[in-house]
């Protein structure tokens, strides 16, 4: 209800909630939005702010500016199943950072569909949802492997990390899968995404399936998200994940998956043949780790799956290296080159369908700088820079 022109009254509850949505104290929020934090504390206790108040709480907030007027705090749930754990906790309530994520990711995911099943009359891809939580792990991770075109002994030709990650990248978006890696809401560097929080997520879909990577968590531990996330794809379960170092999930879904993905990455086969392999002085978890270009946890991990180590040596170990060294070298793929960052954060294969829907009148530039994140001339620059000349002309993303 309106007291003057520039004053209005909305319900405090709701202007606590868009507060602590975005995580911030009552100071905080006083700091960004020049005020002293008494005035924050009345409007949370009278409900009067003025509009432009009104206005710049939900942009510093990141709140819908309608959701204000709301007579009581909206329930925000995530629209996909949540599978996040965190030891016995339930998840959280899901962050503003999260959300716009999962919503942008899904407005892609349906521009693509449309584009597959429309104009390249595609047809739906064979492996999404075509295995159940009752298969045995290593035939799925065997049919993962044959749909990515890839064999067991992949990950030893590379030579670190990063570049077994891009290979494997590419390999998913080949075989029709859209990869987004981003460490923050679009290109918004003000919004980091938190590791804490999830880890990726996916999106089912028989034309236009997607994966999504945190790219604020460690190197080796996005490699096993992607592979999670890609057995998520193959069991046609949608949600989002967050597990502790490899700690045990609390549902079926998720066990099955790590089971898999666990599997796709270092077969039990190779795993044992390494292992025995590993000299008496060596490290057979550091052995493991470097054949496979997975973290140290991963390889005791497998170590325990596959009765190599008892549990009480996995908890000891993980004990002792959970703060190791590559934890805390959170290498970001494209570095500080704004290019590179945009191939992991838009996608060679999605960026050459937007560009190509663009150019043959399917698109508005509006659609395609939403769609992107990218707009001006930096959208016009974005076939050069990010190497799309040759998708574009000769695409065949069917």
């Amino acid at each position: 209800m309106a007291r003057r022109s520039s004053q209005i009254t909305l319900q405090p509850s709701v202007l606590l909630w868009a507060r602590q949505r975005a995580k911030l104290s009552a100071d905080d929020l006083a700091r960004k939005v020049s005020v002293k934090p008494e005035r924050v504390r009345d409007w949370e206790y009278s409900g009067d702010i003025s509009m432009s108040q009104a206005q710049k709480l939900a942009r510093i907030t990141y709140t819908p500016f309608g959701y204000l007027f709301l007579p009581e705090p909206p329930d925000e749930s995530l629209p996909i199943a949540d599978f996040r754990t965190v030891g016995d906790k339930p998840p959280r309530q899901p962050s503003p950072n999260l959300l716009d994520t999962v919503y942008a990711m899904q407005r892609r995911q349906a521009w693509m569909r449309e584009e597959m099943t429309i104009e390249y009359e595609a047809q739906p891809l064979p492996f999404v949802g075509a295995h159940a939580l009752t298969d045995d792990p290593k035939e799925v991770a065997g049919a993962m492997r044959d749909a990515l075109g890839i064999d067991q002994g992949w990950a030893a030709s590379v030579p670190n990390w990063s570049a077994a990650l891009r290979r494997l990248r590419d390999k998913v978006e080949d075989a029709g899968i859209l990869v987004f890696f981003n460490g923050v809401v679009g290109n918004n560097t003000r919004r980091p995404l938190d590791r804490k929080e999830f880890q990726g997520f996916a999106l089912v879909d028989e034309y236009a399936p997607l994966i999504f990577v945190n790219n604020t968590d460690f190197k080796a531990a996005q490699m096993f998200t992607l592979a999670h996330e890609l057995a998520h794809i193959f069991v046609g379960e949608m949600g989002v994940s967050h597990l502790e170092d490899m700690q045990p999930a609390n549902n079926d879904t998720e066990r099955f998956c790590d089971k898999m993905a666990a599997e796709f990455l270092v077969p039990e086969s190779e795993l044992r043949a390494c292992w025995h392999a590993t000299g008496v002085n060596d490290n057979p978890y550091n052995s493991v780790a470097s054949q496979f270009k997975v973290s140290s946890i991963v390889a005791a991990r497998r170590a325990l799956d596959t009765e190599l180590i008892s549990k009480s040596a996995f908890l000891d170990f993980y004990e002792e290296h959970q703060n190791e060294v590559w934890r805390s070298k959170q290498e970001n793929p494209g570095g500080g080159n704004f290019w590179l960052n945009q191939i992991w954060r838009v996608g060679p294969r999605f960026a050459a369908a937007v560009v190509c829907a663009v150019k043959e009148g399917r698109l508005s530039y509006t659609e395609a700088y939403s769609l992107t994140g990218l707009r001006g001339n930096t959208f016009e620059n974005m076939p050069e820079k990010m190497g799309l000349s040759f998708a574009v002309n000769s695409m065949s993303i069917a």
